[in-house]
């Protein structure tokens, strides 16, 4: 009775992979939708505050499909691929689209080349191991800089508001410190995935 009942677990986990258009799915593609809007907003210019909101509420609704995908049993090949791609989106996106507008965001050419390089890099690492069947699954930094990264760009999009309170001098001191810290954990992060990377290629070269 066990060995039937995992069986049709299994086949339900696999059938449910084959699923291209759920639920978690049409919410990771929204996110991508959202973040078209939000760059066509940058690239305009002038709704600096709309573009804060649209971006804090694409980048928050990122566990919302993880979340659903888990609890219900939809989670897809397509899910796996699409999520952290759109995650990559957004924010890539974000810190270049800002590089637009440089002298007033806070953003600079080479935080924007440290964060896009550190994704390439770190993407293609965990692609190539994971072909080799070694474990590179997320680590705990690379959760702590999205989150930074995503703070300290919903700072920038706000430092770009004509609104005085944005424009104060903590607020925009604020706003630097978060970039500089959002950079550092992100080459700290990057670091890190090296290592961990080092260690797994020792360990199966034993």
């Amino acid at each position: 009775m066990n060995a039937e009942s995992t069986q049709i677990e299994r086949e339900q986990s696999l059938k449910s992979q084959r699923v291209v258009w759920n639920i978690p799915n049409s919410i990771t593609l929204s996110r991508l939708v959202l973040a078209c809007v939000l760059f066509v907003l940058i690239d305009v210019q002038g709704f600096w505050i709309t573009a804060a909101v649209l971006f804090v509420f694409a980048a928050s609704t990122d566990f919302l499909d993880g979340y659903i995908a888990r609890k219900y049993g939809m989670v897809t090949i397509l899910g796996r691929i699409l999520d952290p791609f759109v995650d990559k989106i957004i924010v890539c996106g974000a810190f270049l689209f800002l590089l637009g507008v440089a002298e007033r965001s806070g953003v600079n050419a080479w935080m924007v080349l440290i964060v896009i390089g550190r994704e390439m890099f770190i993407s293609s690492l965990r692609g190539f191991l994971e072909k080799q069947g070694q474990d590179f699954s997320a680590a705990w930094s690379g959760k702590v800089k999205m989150t930074l990264q995503c703070v300290a760009v919903t700072f920038s999009l706000l430092s770009l508001s004509p609104d005085y309170f944005f424009q104060e001098s903590w607020f925009l001191i604020c706003r630097d410190i978060l970039l500089w810290v959002a950079i550092l954990v992100t080459l700290y992060s990057g670091l890190e995935y090296i290592f961990r990377a080092t260690h797994l290629w020792r360990n199966s070269d034993d």
